[in-house]
């Protein structure tokens, strides 16, 4: 399992993306609409340790509470099948049974940890050799 990124939610897309590029200093990567959930993503990346921020925008949601800004945790693994079966055992509680996004490649599930932060579990297809 590898750490990818940390999500959260933002109240303007633009206003975020100009924060964490212009004044933090994190370099623009990908921004595109999630119709199926009413979302739009944009990924920011730090030069220096490669670490990854997803800004997330909730269509229709124009304020955020404390506590909510975190949206998830995300993480990489060879074989979502396997790690659900695994955490299910040790009494993970799944928030989300696998899925995949319109356009996207691989499968995607949610777990919560004991405070009910979501961990996404992300299985990329095999690369071909």
């Amino acid at each position: 399992m590898r750490f990818l990124h940390t999500s959260i939610t933002v109240r303007q897309m633009d206003a975020s993306l100009a924060f964490y590029t212009e004044v933090l200093g994190l370099e623009f990567e990908r921004r595109r609409p999630i119709p199926e959930n009413h979302a739009e993503i944009a990924f920011v990346r730090d030069p220096e340790s490669g670490a990854r921020l997803e800004l997330t925008h909730w269509e229709g949601k124009e304020t955020v509470e404390a506590g909510e800004q975190l949206d998830h945790l995300a993480f990489e693994v060879a074989d979502l099948d396997a790690v659900l079966k695994e955490v299910r055992a040790r009494g993970v509680r799944v928030a989300k049974e696998p899925f995949r996004l319109a356009g996207g490649s691989g499968r995607i599930a949610f777990v919560l940890d004991p405070n009910d932060v979501w961990i996404e579990l992300i299985e990329h297809p095999p690369r071909s050799a």
